[in-house]
């Protein structure tokens, strides 16, 4: 997510300096209207179809449900994005970049050759992150969800990691960060995003759980330093490692990199409809689990394809 964040970054202030007064139409256009779309209608489907199914109680009818479980929003009932939190999270950074490029201090337009970070100031970064990330886990732990004044769904575990990354993002593109890391130095970091990778695959696989999701522990700070490093050494690898030798695409990944925006946002649907197809099927968790994955992902790229044909899409998708 570190890198999902710091690449949505890096495109705002170029999407800005194009577009203008028009910046905050289009994110409200291209991330809003998904959001209400899930949010009012395929969530509390989806939401009813499994309690139909498999849920401690039978609901009526849909309207009656939704009447119940999704109206009104107040207290001890938020809005419900589901995986969509990450596109909520964009477009409020978006409307704060927006205020931002409002106050005098903001640089208005163009990118300067900046010097990149230099690996000392990395490992700073790498460590203040750690640091501020387990004081904020002392209050709230990985994987407590809440619904910030009942329509932000927000893990504050995770808020100073994704805030950063972010603005790092929008950095990167002033200071033109992406095309001036060194190569040597990137894949560097990739190593260590690799190292940090394996330590934690060969705790977990020895049965060693040390690492904790919060509190005032050893283990937990642990964890917070090993995921600071893991995301500062993957987040610059990746870049640098597709920059010198992936940094190309023909037709059809084109095609399918057009539709990855239509991917994210329905991918969760089509695969709990597969799964619910499969679920009394006489097969074992592995291969329903191989089943899904066969089938979800290009019936998933269909989908955003043709969606992306409907004029109402399009301009969303």
């Amino acid at each position: 997510m570190s890198l999902f964040f710091m690449i949505s970054g890096y495109f705002v202030p170029m999407s800005y300096d194009r577009k203008g007064g028009a910046f905050l139409k289009d994110r409200l256009a291209r991330l809003g209207i998904p959001l209400l779309f899930f949010a009012f209608l395929v969530i509390p489907a989806m939401t009813y179809v499994y309690h139909l199914n498999f849920g401690p109680y039978r609901p009526f009818s849909f309207l009656s449900y939704y009447v119940r479980y999704y109206l009104p929003v107040g207290p001890g009932r938020d809005f419900n994005f589901g995986h969509l939190w990450f596109i909520e999270h964009l477009l409020i950074f978006a409307v704060c970049y927006r205020v931002w490029r409002m106050t005098p201090f903001a640089k208005k337009s163009g990118q300067v050759d900046g010097r990149p970070p230099k690996s000392f100031e990395i490992v700073a970064f790498a460590l203040a992150l750690a640091v501020v990330t387990f004081v904020m886990r002392l209050w709230y732990p990985i994987d407590r969800w809440i619904g910030f004044l009942h329509f932000i769904q927000v893990a504050f575990a995770d808020v100073p990691r994704d805030l950063s990354f972010f603005v790092i993002g929008v950095i990167a593109y002033r200071r033109n960060w992406f095309l001036s890391m060194p190569k040597k130095a990137g894949m560097a970091w990739f190593y260590v995003g690799l190292a940090a990778s394996a330590i934690c695959l060969g705790l977990f696989s020895a049965g060693i759980r040390y690492f904790n999701g919060g509190g005032p522990t050893l283990g937990a700070f642990i964890f917070d330093l090993w995921e600071s490093f893991l995301c500062c050494g993957l987040c610059i690898g990746f870049i640098v490692l597709f920059r010198e030798g992936l940094n190309g695409q023909g037709r059809f990944l084109r095609d399918l990199a057009a539709s990855t925006y239509g991917v994210y946002l329905f991918h969760v649907p089509v695969l709990v409809a597969f799964q619910y197809a499969l679920a009394g099927a006489a097969f074992g968790p592995l291969t329903k689990f191989l089943l899904v994955l066969i089938m979800a992902i290009p019936a998933t790229f269909a989908l955003a394809a043709g969606l992306r044909r409907v004029p109402l899409a399009r301009s969303v998708l």
